[in-house]
């Protein structure tokens, strides 16, 4: 007769055979699958110094034709602005380096740059609108109007165009010097732009910019100096927005004005300043301009081509 404890003793010995056979199994598993993982591994990481060493070589050739680019462009440019007179508009992101690079082409131009206004923090910060709207309203000069835009940015752009830029048809500035000072003085005085001394306006402007707005509302601060910009535009012969690497896309303001049909009918874009021969595009931009043309250039997938004249 079978005992209870023979039960229990096969049991045992059936469950101690299973286990030792998973676990027999899964070693075996375990090391195909470790060989198969070390050799993936191998793989990827000759890829991953392929690419490495590409990425290497493209910078390499970039940077290269930067420093051509850099050296042929104030021949590029020569007398292509001669006579005209140019403010700069920089926002809180841009780099003082380009800027200063950019400054230094449109002189090479011919072009009189007259000064600079550096749009601060502030200007493009959502929690300070209303009081950047209001202000614009009390220092809005005599005899101007403001836009029928309610948002900061485009009334800031109708103020500021009246105060930087002359009349595209007279060639006299817009608001008398009283004004255009007080103007100046009081976004100054309530944090939203700094001025560089003698401030003078000018026929045209550059609104340069960093790259991608990033953080908090950085959509709305984008969109802030895109819509400034454009009315900007309005106000005088012609304005070009310039951007570095990102601008383009959504967040950042070359990239909200792209996707405005109606803000690339009369401004042009640039996305990358950040480069000499993004430069020389601004140059040439801020020329057919003055040409009643407007046009997006750059690297960025919402370009049109490289430069004016230039099919891509």
């Amino acid at each position: 007769m079978i005992s209870m404890r023979y039960h229990i003793v096969s049991l045992t010995a059936v469950f101690l055979a299973l286990a030792v056979g998973v676990v027999l199994g899964s070693t075996a598993i375990s090391g195909r699958l470790l060989s198969g993982l070390t050799d993936d591994n191998s793989a990827l990481g000759e890829e991953v110094a392929d690419l490495r060493a590409e990425r290497t070589g493209l910078t390499a050739k970039l940077a290269e034709a930067d420093r051509f680019a850099k050296s042929i462009g104030p021949l590029a440019v020569k007398g292509t602005l001669a006579e005209r007179t140019v403010v700069l508009v920089t926002t809180a992101d841009a780099e003082p380096g380009e800027r200063d690079a950019l400054a230094e082409l449109l002189r090479a131009s011919g072009a009189t740059v007259t000064g600079e206004v550096q749009l601060t923090d502030s200007f493009t910060d959502p929690r300070k609108a209303d009081q950047l709207r209001d202000l614009v309203a009390r220092l809005q000069p005599a005899g101007t109007q403001l836009p029928t835009g309610a948002d900061p940015g485009t009334r800031a752009g109708g103020l500021l165009g009246a105060v930087l830029l002359v009349n595209k048809d007279t060639g006299q500035p817009q608001s008398g010097p009283d004004e255009a000072a007080a103007a100046l003085t009081g976004l100054a005085s309530a944090g939203f732009v700094t001025v560089s001394p003698g401030l003078r306006a000018a026929q045209l402007a550059v609104v340069l910019t960093g790259g991608a707005v990033e953080g908090d509302s950085a959509g709305d601060r984008a969109a802030v100096v895109g819509r400034f910009a454009t009315q900007l535009d309005r106000s005088g012969a012609g304005v070009v927005l310039a951007g570095g690497d990102g601008s383009a896309e959504g967040s950042g303001a070359v990239g909200v004005v792209r996707a405005d049909t109606a803000a690339t009918s009369v401004l042009s874009t640039v996305d990358n300043a950040g480069t000499a021969a993004g430069r020389v595009v601004v140059v040439l931009a801020l020329r057919e301009q003055l040409e009643g043309k407007s046009g997006r250039y750059g690297v960025g997938g919402n370009a049109e081509s490289a430069a004016p004249g230039v099919v891509g």
